[in-house]
């Protein structure tokens, strides 16, 4: 009686840390990174507490706030420890918040994918991305959802930190709030759609 008790608790447990996500957009703190390109990260996250009338708070490794959703809870968090140790921020809360690897999502910038395009996958390499690198190195693994957000390659050769680092053009922040609508749409798609969805729905859009 006992271990049926206890079987059922563990999958009472287990179902409901299979219903929260944990959803980690990457940037740099501080104001000079704030509009920067390698912080579209930090912006997705911005958009989706603003337009659902969210508040981060400061806590520990990151500004951190929870969006609840049919069901399902959204652990949103924005690391403090900048770009290159994104990784150690990653590993506390999903261990804290006991969310299982496959409900991770990391929100980045990709230099070979086209302005405001979104590639959503399962696994992958780095890319040279810093954030990216380290979060393989504390995870021990390259299989975790990464959402990448296209900024482009439109830099000349040995611009490309000064690229990355640089503010949005006047075009693009045209052109931002409805790719930036978008991108949360992917967000939510991820918790309520599951990831295989997600991606057939946003990939390329």
């Amino acid at each position: 009686m006992i271990h049926w008790f206890w079987g059922l608790f563990k999958s009472k447990e287990i179902e409901i840390d299979m219903k929260k996500f944990l959803i980690v957009g990457l940037g740099n703190i501080g104001e000079k990174y704030e509009n920067t390109r390698h912080n579209i990260g930090f912006k997705v996250l911005d958009h989706l507490a603003e337009k659902e009338a969210l508040q981060f708070e400061t806590d520990k490794l990151g500004d951190r706030c929870i969006y609840k959703l049919k069901g399902r809870t959204f652990v949103l968090l924005k690391p403090s420890t900048y770009m290159n140790l994104s990784g150690k921020a990653i590993k506390y809360w999903l261990d804290k918040e006991k969310i299982p690897l496959e409900n991770l999502l990391v929100i980045t910038d990709d230099l070979n994918l086209p302005f405001g395009s979104i590639r959503i996958k399962t696994k992958g390499s780095d890319g040279g991305h810093n954030g990216l690198k380290d979060t393989q190195d504390k995870l021990n693994t390259t299989k975790y959802n990464r959402f990448r957000f296209g900024i482009s390659d439109s830099f000349s050769k040995g611009r490309q930190i000064d690229y990355v680092l640089g503010e949005w053009s006047e075009e693009e922040n045209t052109k931002l709030p409805e790719r930036l609508d978008k991108s949360i749409g992917a967000v939510k798609s991820f918790g309520l759609a599951g990831i295989n969805n997600t991606m057939n729905t946003f990939n390329g859009k």
